[in-house]
């Protein structure tokens, strides 16, 4: 996720460089690297339930260790950056990166979950530092006025990579034969570990693909030459985070970003799951248009087309919200959006077929802008303080690690139970857009 930045007062050394295009171009890379990492996660969670004989929730700490490896490094980043320089940041978080890819393979050759998970928490530990640096750097490699213009533009490459992600776990995870953690059980033993051997196996391809992307990128990285970032000192020594924590909004908005984290992992990692819960046989038409819907895929295979779907709205709401905020104060976007994905969820979990996949699809166009807007709300008004604030916000992404496990227990229940849990949290929201966003001193 593309974080907005607060420090107008990073610049490069040695400006006076003429071209910034191949750096620009490596660094707008990276958005796209962390997109689809994030984005696969949906197709891991429905792929290790049978691979890996996981109920759901158990299949959820695919979440848990991925948004727990971004809550781990949120600080020891930004450290490394100051002590290291930005550069030496991302080769570092592209090694990570990197690193944790390649483990699928081994990882599915034993199909050891833990080791799997410790795959996921490196990758997302390198993801960390990429965040890190590429949004501030995006923003200054060129012309100053044109900063929120560049990063705009990565952000759109991050978009692209989280439509495709489905896609690539369509087409080259889940297979065309239709398999249940419940099928498999029921099958004679041998033929059940074959068929989960396969299933993890399943995995290994894309995730050595994508590893060797990565890698590339690094080498890119190594041979060229980028300029190092200064910022200007912040006269912030009396700044505390026992003193942040005085201010209200801020506090408000840490659980604001908390659960809004939450609540979009919960809801993109089960997607798959509950396409087949709600809608199993019914298809949106521009759906089947799209991706050239066959009677030889399976119903994990099309339930993934439609989550590429829901993410193409997601960028579609994104750059109708950001259109609406420059004629309408953002804290008002933020809660029609928040009042619109209560009501898509309240659809989704008391409603049936084509309405409540419909439903589901719409949560994503709502949820688009959620995050940034909230991150900039919090962030106002604390002056020198705002860079410490980030990095408690950023800490907030733990919500993704905490919360989806929670929604997955529910739903043994139910699927209403369990999608009670974005409802609220999204409740929340709305309260945060249009009382808690207010700065008192």
């Amino acid at each position: 996720m593309a974080l907005p930045l607060n420090d107008k007062k990073t610049t490069l050394k040695n400006s006076e460089s003429t071209s910034y295009t191949i750096p620009l171009i490596l660094v707008t890379s990276l958005f796209f690297l962390w997109g689809l990492a994030n984005s696969l996660n949906g197709s891991l969670v429905k792929q290790f339930q049978t691979a890996l004989d996981l109920q759901r929730w158990q299949a959820n700490i695919v979440e848990t260790a991925f948004y727990f490896g971004y809550f781990a490094m949120a600080l020891p980043a930004g450290y490394v950056m100051k002590k290291m320089g930005y550069k030496a940041g991302i080769l570092m978080g592209l090694v990570l990166y990197a690193a944790g890819s390649f483990l699928f393979y081994p990882a599915a050759e034993v199909r050891i979950y833990g080791f799997f998970l410790a795959a996921l928490f490196l990758m997302a530990s390198g993801i960390a530092f990429l965040e890190t640096a590429a949004n501030l750097y995006v923003t200054v490699l060129g012309d100053p006025k044109k900063g929120d213009f560049r990063l705009n533009l990565a952000q759109s490459f991050n978009g692209m990579s989280i439509i495709l992600g489905p896609i690539i776990g369509g087409l080259f995870i889940f297979s065309e034969k239709e398999y249940t953690r419940e099928m498999i059980q029921a099958l004679p033993v041998a033929e059940a570990e074959a068929i989960r051997i396969s299933q993890a196996a399943s995995v290994q391809m894309p995730y050595l693909i994508i590893g060797l992307v990565v890698a590339l990128v690094a080498i890119l990285f190594v041979f060229t030459k980028m300029p190092e970032l200064q910022s200007a000192e912040e006269s912030n020594g009396k700044v505390t985070i026992a003193s942040l924590l005085k201010r209200k909004h801020l506090v408000l908005g840490i659980l604001a970003q908390f659960l809004n984290v939450g609540a979009q992992v919960s809801l993109w990692g089960n997607f798959v799951d509950l396409k087949l819960d709600l809608a199993k046989n019914d298809n949106l038409w521009i759906v089947d248009k799209i991706y050239q819907i066959s009677d030889t895929m399976s119903p994990t295979q099309i339930a993934s087309f439609h989550a590429s779907f829901a993410f193409i709205l997601f960028l579609l709401g994104r750059f109708i919200g950001t259109y609406l905020m420059g004629r309408i104060a953002s804290n008002k976007v933020l809660g029609v959006y928040a009042i619109g994905a209560v009501i898509s969820v309240a659809v989704a979990m008391f409603g049936g077929g084509l309405a409540a996949l419909l439903a589901l699809i719409a949560v994503y166009f709502f949820q688009s802008i959620m995050f940034p807007t909230i991150f900039a709300l919090s962030c106002k008004g604390l002056g020198d303080g705002s860079k410490l604030a980030s990095s408690l916000i950023i800490m907030s992404i733990v919500g993704g690690a905490l919360v989806p496990p929670l929604t997955a227990s529910l739903f043994k229940i139910g699927t209403v139970a369990a999608l009670s849990v974005p409802l609220l949290c999204f409740t929340y929201i709305i309260y945060f857009a249009y009382k808690g966003f207010e700065i008192k001193d």
